[in-house]
């Protein structure tokens, strides 16, 4: 678990790869964000229901930084 509360669903400032969605969602869940981007990455390519790309992006739009 981390040290700061859980307080809302936001882009990682500090975990990030790209644009921080998935350690932010890690971050929220108190989850290993290197698993969740593995696994994120393996649902994507593995299910042709799931388009992963376009999920990430529409929450990069949607997800605020931590900061906001």
């Amino acid at each position: 678990m981390s040290a700061t509360p859980n307080t809302g669903l936001a882009r990682s400032l500090n975990d990030r790869m790209i644009a921080g969605v998935i350690g932010g969602i890690a971050r929220r869940f108190g989850w290993n964000s290197t698993l969740l981007r593995i696994l994120y990455v393996v649902v994507s390519i593995a299910s042709a229901a799931f388009p992963g790309i376009l999920v990430y992006l529409i929450l990069w739009l949607l997800m605020p930084n931590e900061s906001d």
